[in-house]
């Protein structure tokens, strides 16, 4: 299931953002020439009626699964003065982009594709003269989010366009198209459309959208032809609103494609033009192999709690989908290692029984000893087929489920690849999958492609035993092992993989190359592998059909469609091979896939596409990079040209990987400072360890006259079998401009305004609002408080059951919209406000087993820090949620200035 996903967002003035619609975005924002935020504050004239986005497109072309998708955005700059306007688009992950551009009063300004050492020096010279970048982000699972900004002249125009290529994967028995449609805004002119040619012919074809009303219904037009499909939704204004005289929108939700060909033939479709074929193999009606999969899971004691519960309810389930012909094994690895049973069991009513109660049983402690759980499964399998357990013509599977990184047993990453390839020795598959940031997922990737498999991130999320579920549908029923896929050597060159372990139920083959002779028609293909009951062998002939005889109507769909989808599988297959082969293989694959990435204009790992913005009379010529995410830069590790702070909450951290961040920051439980970096990502996190009583200054901006202090309390007695607590119970809030005082306690809350006094309950529902600023408390729960044209707070209220012997009840105090604070603000938390610049280096085994120690430069200092967890308590008061983040040891020392000293004060309304 291939998602292709799209999204446009609206914004108008500098900090309000109003969701446009899913596609593109177009962000507009007013700037002063001088950039004065104060200046900005007072002079928000200019509004969205300034800015007319006049177009918004999505253009999606699909022929033979190949998907070429334009995206364009046209807006009008009505104002006087000049402003700026963002361009942001979110695309799938598998797709390269090969084009962007943008339109401004009819120039044309061209991105190019270049080498990525070349890109880095263009980019490196730019930030070196004052210039920013427009970067490719990780947004979500599936997404990357492509951003780009220009200043826009008074009275002028621009138009965006970004077009993108994907070769659409089978999955469950279709390809999925999903467009997600977010306006929160009525747009102007607003279309989605997509035009499906399948030479095969369309099996079925259905669509339909999350906010589909009765009346936005007859908006979704549908043709569907043999060989043909066209769809569209382009509702009007007044078809937009969610009422006649309002300005919501009705436009809210994904809107899906879902489609399949005809599989007439057990050889499958070949498509042949301009010198170039493709090959779409998945035969119908085949009976299912009978499979042999040992289970490995970890139960380490990171994966104690919601993961461990997680992987077992999936692993319940999974065993009962299991079919009665299927043989399987259970290992469970910590730093020791345990089978369910010495060899692998058919999958009979008692047997699934007993391994049920087996995996109830389990539980999470101890460290990570990958290695030899993974030998000891090859050693099961290879053992059942050696005692004629398992019959020759099943697939034999390992699945891997971890995670964390190996801390027990052998350590070093490459010799656990090396040994577990050399046992594998290609006679099984394995897949692995990687639960969470803290896994190595290159590691497991690598291992999992040189054995024929492939891996999944797991993400930490309520719906991780649907993916652990999804996972194992996709590979739950095979239906040909050892796939040869044969073309005659003086007819074909420069084929891509011809071979394959396994074909799975629902999913598709598909294989690509070139003619020796361009005038080339046809020519012989056999396809052999192990079916269910004996060998499967077709042979047949490729024939050239002429693409304007099946599709009379289109003079040419897109370009040389076959030849730049052989291209984008071959840059892919060769991205692999750089991962997995010999020194002189990935040399040589590294070599390849640049040139291909060059030639066909693709933005891959390899390249980065650069644009130069024009000079305009406030800002110089800038220069931007695009480029293509590995999977460790989307859990948030930047190239070291990246300076805009995607941070990693995975432990793989490269060295001289470095981050810039403007994080949001809170102090909660023990009390535990977490300075959050964007996207939530990862974090930086310090506790305070001093005697109950001590008030310390967290936030302080001498420019607004904004003041937060804090005062920690203890626990009712020290519990004699551990150390101290202290927490905060009470803050005191102080804007001198305003005349502003706030004390919030557990107890109760008092306001002062300019000498009015109120008094505020936990108990009760209440909102206040004063001249310059509201309050509102939500029983028992929170507190958030509001300064006028200023900044947010809230703090969260944590009960303790009154008669626990120790504890009592607490508060956690959240920062929203620290960028509005001036460059002056300090504290504990303030001097975090504007970003924190860091690198993080040289991973190694920690004091604990289930956590690593890293280097870390900051300020000046070589810390050492710990990868763990902290809680972020604004949606789950009672659980929280976890936060990955570096720990400071020593009271946060060489992360904050100074010393813990240097921030206690004596009062809680102590100013200086």
């Amino acid at each position: 299931m291939t998602t292709v996903w799209t999204a446009l967002l609206l914004c108008v003035s500098i900090y309000l953002c109003i969701p446009l619609g899913s596609y593109g975005a177009l962000i507009v924002s007013r700037e002063d020439s001088d950039g004065s935020v104060s200046r900005l504050l007072k002079k928000r004239s200019v509004n969205s009626a300034e800015i007319e986005v006049q177009n918004v497109k999505i253009d999606c072309k699909v022929a033979s699964r190949f998907a070429h998708t334009v995206m364009t955005s046209t807006a009008l700059n009505k104002a006087n003065v000049s402003q700026e306007v963002f361009f942001e688009v979110e695309l799938p992950k598998t797709a390269f982009i090969t084009n962007f551009s943008m339109e401004i009063d009819g120039k044309t300004y061209v991105g190019e594709v270049k080498e990525k050492e070349k890109a880095k020096k263009q980019y490196e010279k730019a930030v070196s003269s004052g210039q920013t970048a427009g970067l490719v982000k990780a947004s979500g699972r599936k997404m990357e989010k492509f951003s780009v900004s220009v200043n826009i002249a008074a009275n002028s125009n621009i138009t965006f366009t970004l077009t993108y290529e994907e070769l659409l994967q089978r999955r469950f028995g279709k390809y999925e198209i999903m467009i997600r449609v977010k306006p929160k805004e009525l747009v102007q002119h607003f279309e989605i459309a997509a035009d499906i040619y399948e030479p095969q012919g369309i099996a079925f074809l259905d669509t339909h959208a999350t906010f589909i009303t009765n009346e936005l219904l007859p908006l979704v037009e549908k043709t569907v032809t043999d060989k043909k499909a066209h769809l569209s939704f382009s509702p009007t204004l007044d078809q937009q609103r969610k009422c006649p005289d309002c300005d919501g929108t009705l436009i809210d939700g994904d809107f899906f494609i879902k489609y399949d060909v005809k599989r007439a033939e057990d050889l499958g479709d070949i498509q042949i033009v301009n010198g170039y074929f493709v090959h779409f193999f998945a035969p119908a009606d085949l009976l299912r192999l009978p499979k042999n999969v040992v289970f490995v899971f970890d139960n380490s004691g990171s994966m104690s709690g919601k993961k461990m519960e997680q992987t077992k309810e999936a692993l319940l389930t999974i065993l009962s989908d299991l079919n009665p012909e299927d043989h399987f094994g259970l290992i469970r690895f910590d730093h020791t290692i345990q089978k369910w049973r010495p060899s692998v069991s058919k999958a009979t009513q008692e047997n699934v029984k007993a391994a049920k109660e087996f995996v109830k049983n389990i539980y999470a402690a101890g460290g990570t000893n990958i290695n030899d759980a993974l030998l000891l499964a090859v050693d099961m399998l290879t053992a059942a087929k050696e005692n004629k357990i398992i019959s020759d013509n099943s697939a034999s599977m390992i699945i891997l489920l971890t995670d964390g990184r190996a801390n027990a047993g052998e350590g070093r990453l490459s010799k656990i690849q090396e040994n577990v390839q050399d046992a594998i020795g290609g006679n099984m598959s394995l897949f692995c999958l990687g639960f969470g940031y803290d896994v190595d997922y290159n590691f497991l990737d690598v291992m999992a492609k040189q054995n024929d498999g492939l891996a999944r991130r797991i993400y930490e999320a309520s719906d991780a035993v649907l993916q652990l579920q999804g996972f194992y549908n996709e590979v739950a029923s095979p239906l040909l092992s050892e796939v040869h896929f044969k073309y005659p050597e003086d007819t074909v060159n420069s084929l891509t993989g011809s071979y394959f372990k396994q074909f799975f139920n629902g999913s598709e083959i598909v294989v690509a190359g070139r003619l020796n002779d361009i005038e080339m028609n046809d020519f012989a293909v056999e396809v052999s592998a192990q079916g269910e009951e004996n060998d499967f062998v077709i042979k047949g002939q490729a024939t050239a059909q002429k693409w304007d005889t099946i599709f009379p109507d289109q003079e040419y769909i897109f370009g040389d469609f076959t030849e730049r989808l052989w291209a984008y599988l071959t840059i892919q297959q060769l991205l692999d091979k750089k991962d997995k082969g010999t020194s002189e293989e990935k040399v040589n694959a590294t070599a390849e896939a640049l040139e291909l990435s060059l030639k066909y204009n693709f933005v891959t790992p390899l390249t980065s596409m650069v644009v130069t913005k024009p000079e305009t009379d406030e800002k110089p010529e800038d220069t931007m990079i695009a480029e293509k995410l590995t999977e460790d830069q989307r859990t948030g590790i930047s190239t070291p040209y990246q300076h805009t702070g995607v941070s990693t909450p995975s432990q793989t951290v490269p060295t001289g990987y470095s981050y810039f961040s403007s994080p949001i920051n809170w102090v909660d439980g023990d009390p535990h400072f977490i300075i959050e970096l964007p996207d939530k990502n990862d974090a930086l996190c310090f506790n305070i360890n001093d005697k109950p009583g001590t008030i310390f200054n967290l936030v302080k901006d001498p420019l607004t006259g904004t003041v937060v202090n804090g005062q920690t309390i203890g626990d009712k007695k020290v519990n004699p079998a551990s150390k101290e607590n202290t927490y905060f119970g009470r803050f005191g809030i102080i804007h001198e401009k305003f005349g502003i005082r706030l004390m919030v306690s557990t107890q109760e809350i008092f306001v002062s305004e300019h000498g009015k006094q109120a008094k505020l309950f936990w108990s009760d529902n209440t909102s206040v609002k004063g001249l310059n600023m509201d309050l509102q408390v939500t029983k028992d729960r929170s507190l958030t408080v509001t300064l006028k044209n200023s900044v947010k707070f809230v703090i969260i209220l944590h009960k303790v059951w009154k008669k626990h012997p120790y504890h009592q009840d607490y508060l956690g105090f959240y920062t929203l919209d620290s960028h509005l604070f001036s460059q002056r603000v300090h504290g504990l938390l303030g001097q975090f406000y504007h970003g924190v610049q860091f690198e993080v280096s040289e991973l190694f085994p920690g004091k604990d087993a289930d956590k690593h120690d890293a280097f870390m430069f900051v300020k000046g200092h070589r810390l050492v820090v710990t990868r763990g967890w902290q809680k972020d308590f604004r949606n789950d008061v009672k659980n929280g949620e976890n936060v990955p983040c570096w720990f400071i040891h020593n009271n946060g020392t060489g992360l904050i200035d100074g010393d813990l000293t240097d921030y206690t004060v004596s009062g809680l309304f102590k100013t200086n």
